[in-house]
């Protein structure tokens, strides 16, 4: 039986995330990169859409998120803002848009607030980005922090195996989560982390954690929605859960298109003008 909240119409703020840990009721989030899918997840109740630099692979065919730029997150931002009433949209800070140069950062983040309509950004990183965080803040712009498996720093860890497995980097991660929230992030991602760690981290945070990958002690899930809807059948880590077959179905679908077509079926007499 379907849980959904299409009941609920109020809308989903950053101060409503926290208010929702407070209460104890689990956040949804998915990945949305497109006005069709956005305005589907909204109206079926999803509590906040992330527009993901994940667009890369699903929607752009990369291997690794770092291709996307600026002009495009704000491109797909401004899709996904369009389909949605209720949801929270977070739009993802693309790989150097924010390292390194605290005013670019700024810059960056302004750009997506202005031009997409987003509600809010997302930075992977903890202690190495706390100056461009910090300074995005400044203006007003509210962050969500992303640590754990962060997909832009790839090319540093060489793969995206789970992280924070020894005590040292299980230390550094809860420092930085007790930093962001410290700074004023409003929420963070824990993504592939042992459950142990993101569970530690979720009861010590007053600010709502989001899980992939990352156990059922955090506050909230987010999966990519091309992966947990079966559109993407080449990525099958063991935190996906599939909730549908729509590769399958829609290759179904194209095939019989294509024999009525080819038959002459398609349009038929009540098909044309």
């Amino acid at each position: 039986m379907s849980t959904n909240t299409t009941d609920d119409k109020k809308k989903v703020t950053t101060s409503r995330f926290i208010s929702m840990k407070a209460k104890g009721e689990k956040i949804s989030m998915l990945t949305a990169y497109d006005y069709t899918m956005a305005k589907l997840l909204d109206e079926a109740g999803i509590d906040a859409i992330l527009v993901g630099d994940s667009a890369s692979n699903v929607m752009a065919g990369n291997a690794t998120t770092l291709p996307m730029t600026l002009d495009q997150m704000i491109y797909h931002a401004q899709c996904v803002s369009r389909g949605v009433e209720r949801a929270l949209v977070v739009c993802d800070m693309p790989f150097g848009s924010y390292q390194g140069d605290s005013l670019e950062a700024l810059h960056s983040a302004v750009r997506i607030m202005k031009e997409s309509r987003a509600e809010a950004v997302k930075i992977e990183g903890g202690s190495e980005v706390r100056e461009s965080i910090e300074r995005i803040l400044s203006a007003g712009i509210p962050v969500m922090g992303h640590l754990g498996l962060t997909p832009q720093s790839i090319n540093k860890f060489g793969t995206y195996a789970v992280r924070a497995k020894s005590d040292d980097e299980a230390e550094k991660l809860l420092a930085d989560a007790r930093m962001l929230e410290e700074i004023g992030c409003f929420a963070l991602v824990l993504e592939k982390i042992p459950a142990a760690l993101a569970t530690r981290v979720s009861e010590e945070l007053s600010i709502p954690t989001i899980g992939i990958g990352a156990g059922n002690g955090c506050d909230g899930q987010v999966l990519v929605v091309h992966d947990m809807l079966g559109l993407n059948k080449g990525f099958s880590p063991k935190f996906l859960r599939r909730y549908a077959d729509l590769g399958t179905e829609i290759n179904s679908a194209v095939g019989r298109y294509i024999d009525d077509v080819k038959t002459g079926d398609f349009p038929n007499a009540s098909e044309q003008y």
